[in-house]
């Protein structure tokens, strides 16, 4: 088997684990909340992830659990996703829907200054991860990414659509 068709093979077998887990969430959970951190440096750079288990780099955040506030969320997916630490209380900057992911799924976009305790070493969920410029994004940047860092540019005003 080539290199491609099992890299699509794997894409394949990712989505279909991701919608069977929104399935389940639907089917538990009301509505599925999820937190983004736009992260930024001492030096005006935000910080992106590139996940092991879909192509592109992201913003940093996860899901929000029953027992826990956006904030408490937002404050455990960016230690366990780079080993940041907010420097000062992170500020709403928009909610959005997120229809493809499904038909109840909202994402919370904080903007938030941090520091980073320890370079993100690679692990089963983090493949990669570091600082840009905010005008020399990764070319694979994911088009949501480059949405967000322009909104928060003010090259446009947020939209409501993930």
């Amino acid at each position: 088997m080539n290199v491609d068709r099992r890299a699509r093979l794997k894409a394949t077998g990712i989505r279909i684990f991701t919608r069977m887990l929104h399935r389940y969430f639907a089917l538990t959970r009301g509505m599925t909340l999820g937190v983004r951190g736009a992260c930024f440096d001492e030096q005006g750079r935000i910080f992106l992830v590139r996940h092991t288990y879909v192509p592109g780099w992201y913003l940093p955040g996860g899901g929000v659990e029953y027992y826990e506030t956006a904030e408490e969320a937002l404050e455990k997916e960016l230690r366990e996703e780079g080993n940041l630490v907010m420097t000062e209380r992170p500020k709403l900057f928009h909610a959005y829907f997120n229809r493809s992911a499904s038909k109840r799924d909202h994402v919370l976009l904080y903007r938030v200054n941090v520091i980073q305790t320890t370079p993100k070493i690679p692990d089963r969920e983090i493949r990669e991860s570091g600082f840009f410029s905010l005008d020399a994004l990764p070319e694979d940047a994911a088009a949501s990414t480059r949405s967000r860092v322009a909104e928060l540019r003010g090259v446009h005003d947020p939209v409501n659509l993930w």
